[in-house]
């Protein structure tokens, strides 16, 4: 006795493609810029992994000073720590940097300069520095995405921030997350639970953290 082989019919396989296709128009474009989101973060990452390591190599040729540092007055003040210099920090690592093209996040809307001399400024950075880093302070706040905000304005450029403050992420970047760099060498991505967290440990009362 033969047995009789069970298949589909024209009209099921056209219900089944049907369905599939329904299902990717629904669920493809919600997946897509969610892939497209995650790559920009992971290449945001990666530029603040070549920056920190600029800023550990620079320090090791300037007496274990990091930029912020090593360029103050004879009073101990700090050279270029205002709202129009920010880009010189990074300028003093040129060397160490390669090009200027990983100072500029993805998600920014800010476009990289053609090389640190000639038109290199704040308006081509999307990274803060930490004027209070240290690298002898391993878990202290070195640089990281600039719309970091403790809902305050700016003092001549600078952010003062404390663990007792409205710290977040602004919607400029990264759709409400952040990345931070730390003088570790590390780069952590962080929500805003996960930075107001970061910023209770960094081991400052007070980061002050100069914005481009």
């Amino acid at each position: 006795m033969r047995m009789k082989t069970k298949a589909f019919t024209v009209l099921e396989l056209m219900i089944a493609v049907g369905v599939i296709g329904f299902v990717v128009l629904v669920f493809l474009p919600a997946i897509v810029p969610h892939r497209r989101i995650n790559s920009v973060r992971i290449r945001c990452v990666n530029n603040l992994k070549q920056v920190g390591l600029a800023f550990r190599m620079w320090s090791d040729d300037n007496n274990n000073m990091y930029p912020m540092q090593y360029y103050t007055n004879q009073s101990g003040v700090l050279l270029f720590a205002d709202a129009t210099n920010g880009f010189r920090y990074f300028q003093a690592m040129s060397n160490e940097l390669s090009t200027p093209k990983i100072l500029v996040c993805p998600a920014d809307k800010r476009t990289a300069a053609t090389n640190f001399l000639a038109d290199f400024d704040n308006s081509h950075l999307s990274y803060v520095s930490g004027l209070d880093a240290d690298p002898t302070m391993p878990t202290a706040l070195l640089t990281g995405d600039r719309n970091l905000t403790n809902g305050q304005p700016l003092v001549n450029g600078i952010l003062y921030l404390q663990s007792n403050q409205n710290i977040g992420w602004t919607g400029e970047m990264h759709n409400g997350f952040g990345n931070v760099g730390v003088t570790d060498g590390s780069v952590q991505q962080f929500t805003i639970n996960g930075l107001r967290n970061f910023v209770s440990h960094t081991g400052l009362a007070t980061n002050r953290l100069l914005f481009p």
